[in-house]
């Protein structure tokens, strides 16, 4: 399994942020094309955290012009957890160690591995851009200092395999692995991507906690609905919750 799965590949020795390089480049790309950069200089998490980005982890971002509707669009970062899963087993032959945290983190053997940030412009609009930012602890993890209490502690591929990958031997095998969800969400939607994550979800049927800016729900998670919603069940009922930090 190798190549971009039908979509270009630039890379860059440095940059700021793969996702902020994604948009200064979109109205020159002809197609979907991956950015992969060797450092970031401004690598950003969700809600604007810094992300840390050393020489030899992953740091790239797929650049899409989707047409659909923004809450279509929004669903591709199951499409990017699933591919980042097929390209862990695919790397490691390690099935049983990766697992899917809802919304856009994956695990490896119960650490947090791998995150995954959508930004998007001018969706609607004549010029829509959608740029999948991923980051991949391939060899190094941040100290678990640095990380939230209660929060899953960060681990590195190396450190948990023993594997050493190179970024871009990682992405010979995700950007194939994305180009066959990005297929299947076109053509058939969101279920099977839906259905494929539950199967590999983590805390699945077990209790969570539910951060929501200043409110925490704690509840079992019971599933994820037909619009990516966290389906919690908590004492005072059932709620679907479209975005939060989840804790374990």
């Amino acid at each position: 399994m190798s190549g971009n799965g039908g979509a270009g590949r630039i890379s860059l020795p440095e940059i700021d942020s793969t996702n902020a390089e994604g948009f200064r480049r979109a109205p020159a790309l002809a197609g979907p094309t991956w950015i992969l950069a060797g450092v970031q200089t401004a690598g950003r998490g969700r809600r604007a955290r810094p992300w840390s980005s050393p020489l030899g982890n992953f740091h790239g971002t797929l650049v899409l012009k989707p047409t659909e509707p923004p809450e279509t669009v929004a669903l591709r970062s199951f499409a990017a957890a699933l591919a980042l899963r097929d390209a862990f087993v695919h790397l490691t032959g390690l099935a049983s160690a990766f697992a899917l945290k809802w919304p856009n983190d994956v695990l490896c053997n119960g650490g947090k591995i791998a995150g995954i940030l959508l930004e998007s412009q001018g969706l609607n609009g004549p010029a829509p851009v959608l740029c999948i930012g991923i980051g991949v602890n391939l060899l190094a993890a941040p100290d678990a200092s640095q990380i939230e209490t209660g929060a899953v502690p960060p681990v590195s591929l190396l450190q948990e395999t023993g594997l050493r990958i190179t970024p871009e031997a990682f992405l010979d095998a995700l950007a194939p692995a994305y180009a066959r969800w990005e297929a299947t969400f076109t053509a058939e939607g969101f279920a099977p991507l839906r259905e494929t994550w539950l199967s590999h979800a983590a805390r699945l049927g077990l209790p969570i906690r539910a951060r929501t800016g200043t409110e925490t729900r704690e509840g079992t998670f019971q599933t994820i609905d037909a619009q990516g919603n966290l389906i919690l069940r908590t004492q005072a009922g059932t709620l679907a919750i479209p975005a939060a930090e989840v804790f374990f």
